[in-house]
């Protein structure tokens, strides 16, 4: 289905005026498409030819608009279903935190089959207006910058792309920069050249963004659970923007994510670690099953990549753990150099990394690459960089 499309269905949905949806982009390899009905079991499927009928379905929840598929831990996929109201709580505490007024115009250059494209359609439909959709090109979001001065989400490789394409980053509205963690040299550089930049942290359960800058939407509540006080935690999120539930492929049972508490509060347990600043805001430092056991010590790659990132050699990054036979797992630093003819060296940034955090953390190992594997969505592909490259 092709994104405007997907923009209209998703319009009928949040009416209460059409089927519950679950996009599926235009492009999307067949065996995929397979795999995806088998495990998510619709009534139909609408295609280009119509629509069809399908033996097996099982119906949505009463008040789903959306269904979004992730992956889960097994590899199979999981549906996270999003009630319109749901949906609309969250554009609408996005659009008034970023100062959107209505009839601005709203870029889409992330998939529509992926809770952040998806969020860019609501976002515009809550304004009054229709999403502008394009493929990610340095040289069209330039022009359409300039056309329309909108709104976009992007996520840190794309932001980083149009600074060396030298964009003139003032012609857009709000930047918002989420799906991976954005390293501060990038965010300094991007608000010097003029970019409106709104990092944000969210997931396909939260309905995509629910904490900007490290601060909460209105409605939404953040806390973390952590054995000892003043340590990382796992972040927990309550607030209108949750899933109504799982959606699981036959044979498989849902998550044990949402729980209640005494107050009759529901709350969402992410997998994610985070820590409270000074100032009081949130810092997400990446995913718990992300932790590297290095010889008895716990690494979060999140915190180590974060000093990596600083490093002026180094223009992208990403710290993950790999397979060691003595240390069980090592710190391994994945890196894109700034200088290409300068790359930095280890005992570089093992000192560099030394000066803030434990010894234990610091990277064992160094890769340079000339660019980082990327998923569909955006975000570094962590499966592919936990094997060394040949």
């Amino acid at each position: 289905m092709a994104p405007d499309e997907i923009g209209r269905r998703v319009a009928r949905a949040l009416r209460g005026r059409g089927p519950a949806l679950l996009p599926v982009p235009a492009g999307t390899p067949q065996a995929r498409v397979r795999d995806l009905l088998a495990a998510m079991r619709p009534e139909s499927v609408r295609t280009p030819q119509g629509v069809t009928a399908l033996k097996g379905g099982v119906p949505a929840l009463t008040d789903t608009a959306l269904v979004i598929t992730t992956s889960g831990s097994t590899g199979l996929p999981k549906g996270v279903e999003l009630s319109a109201a749901a949906l609309r709580a969250s554009a609408l505490a996005s659009v008034e935190r970023v100062g959107a007024a209505p009839g601005d115009r709203w870029l889409c250059v992330l998939p529509a089959g992926h809770i952040s494209g998806l969020q860019v359609i609501i976002r515009a439909l809550v304004t009054g207006t229709e999403a502008v959709h394009a493929d990610f090109d340095t040289q069209g979001v330039a022009e359409l910058a300039r056309e329309l001065g909108p709104h976009v989400s992007l996520v840190p490789t794309q932001l980083r792309r149009l600074l060396a394409a030298g964009t003139d980053l003032a012609d857009l509205g709000t930047v918002l920069l989420g799906g991976a963690a954005a390293e501060p040299d990038l965010l300094e550089r991007a608000r010097r050249a003029g970019a409106r930049v709104v990092t944000t942290y969210g997931m396909s359960e939260t309905c995509g963004g629910c904490v900007y800058d490290g601060v909460p939407l209105d409605g939404v509540r953040v806390r973390l659970e952590s054995d000892s006080p003043g340590e990382p935690g796992r972040i927990l999120v309550a607030g209108p923007v949750l899933l109504s539930g799982y959606r699981m492929p036959p044979g498989t049972r849902a998550p044990g994510a949402l729980e209640r508490d005494g107050d009759g509060v529901t709350w969402l347990r992410t997998n994610d670690l985070g820590c409270w600043e000074a100032d009081g805001r949130l810092s997400v430092l990446g995913r718990m099953d992300d932790v590297v056991n290095s010889g008895g010590h716990k690494v979060v790659p999140g915190q180590v990549n974060a000093l990596v990132a600083e490093h002026p050699a180094v223009a992208e990054s990403v710290v993950v753990g790999r397979a060691d036979p003595e240390w069980g797992e090592r710190v391994s630093a994945v890196v894109v150099p700034t200088d290409p003819r300068r790359p930095p060296s280890l005992q570089e940034l093992r000192d560099w990394v030394r000066e803030r955090l434990p010894a234990y953390a610091a990277p064992r190992e160094l890769e340079v690459r000339e660019r980082l594997p990327l998923l569909a969505s955006g975000k570094p592909d962590l499966v592919a960089l936990r094997t060394p490259k040949d």
